[in-house]
């Protein structure tokens, strides 16, 4: 795997890695959910809904990439910058730009 310096260089591989139209569904499902436990962990200030948003968000994702891409989450090279790209992704289907269904 090519070393990125910048998140401008890292975006379009992280795009090439979710070809899948239903890995981009199910990392879609897992940020919604995860995004929810963010809001209930600001709310309460209760650790454990931050930790669910984790354990849901990368569930979701991982289960994409293992069984429907078939290859490795960048996030154990690039954690920040897959987290970031995870949420731009995010906003990019809001938006139209990727087809999930």
């Amino acid at each position: 795997m090519e070393r990125y310096t910048s998140f401008k260089d890292f975006y379009p591989y992280y795009l090439s890695e979710h070809d899948n139209k239903y890995t981009k569904l199910l990392h879609f499902i897992g940020t919604t959910i995860a995004i929810y436990l963010y809001i209930r962990f600001f709310i309460t200030f209760n650790f454990m809904f931050l930790l669910y948003s984790l354990l849901v968000g990368y569930g979701f994702a991982w289960t994409g990439h293992f069984f429907v891409e078939k290859n490795k989450p960048a996030t154990f090279k690039y954690p920040l910058w897959s987290f970031i790209g995870d949420h731009k992704m995010y906003l990019e289907i809001l938006q139209g730009k990727h087809k999930i269904i």
